[in-house]
């Protein structure tokens, strides 16, 4: 049983995290900016803002970061991130950051989608997400545990899909099936995230999460 805490856990991403987890037998935290509307079961939630997270870092075996650079995070993404990541290198927890589709390339040696291939009303926030991978993977500490995991195209409340029990764990070159299609519903999502927490299979590593 490992004690993680989720940092955005009553968002789509970490309150399916939340609930996998929980159902594993890990002791779970939630930070979050506001009360969840639907909790779940077994897990302790804490809300304020998200500079606050920090402070609750500290005895947690595993520390999920699932936010976005939306509202008053715009901006400030990276700098939260850096906090949290100096605070589980200090206290030896391992750091999985929840990254976006658009750090993935389409083929091996092509430009990231974030580098250009984004429909002009992502294109910001795509931005904001890659320089959390960049920095991960040029500049964090190189004692700091972590594991950067992109999800499919397909993936988002608008397309929650269910529970099949099954996930393809790639790299940093995007999954697609025989259809052109590149989608993971929330619920495999989780699995795939609780499953590398307790596996630690790719430390330091970019990872991606499709069917």
């Amino acid at each position: 049983m490992s004690k993680i805490l989720i940092i955005g856990g009553t968002g789509y991403t970490g309150a399916h995290i939340a609930a996998e987890a929980v159902s594993r037998g890990h002791r779970v935290a939630s930070y979050s900016r506001s009360a969840p509307k639907a909790p779940v079961d077994g897990v302790t939630y804490t809300h304020g803002p998200a500079e606050d997270a920090v402070r609750l870092v500290p005895g947690h075996d595993a520390v999920v970061a699932a936010l976005s650079p939306r509202g008053d995070l715009v901006g400030r993404l990276l700098g939260l991130y850096q906090d949290v990541a100096a605070a589980a290198d200090a206290d030896g927890a391992r750091l999985i950051v929840i990254g976006g589709f658009s750090s993935l390339r389409r083929a091996p040696g092509e430009p990231r989608f974030a580098e250009g291939d984004v429909p002009e009303q992502f294109r910001s926030e795509a931005r904001e997400m890659d320089t959390v991978r960049e920095w991960l993977s040029g500049s964090a500490p190189a004692s700091l545990d972590w594991t950067l995991v992109s999800p499919a195209a397909g993936y988002g409340s608008w397309a929650a899909g269910e529970r099949t029990g099954t996930y393809r764990v790639g790299g940093d070159v995007a999954f697609y099936d025989d259809q052109g299609g590149s989608e993971i519903s929330g619920a495999d999502f989780a699995l795939a995230v609780v499953d590398e927490i307790e596996r630690d299979a790719h430390p330091r590593a970019h990872i991606s999460i499709a069917y």
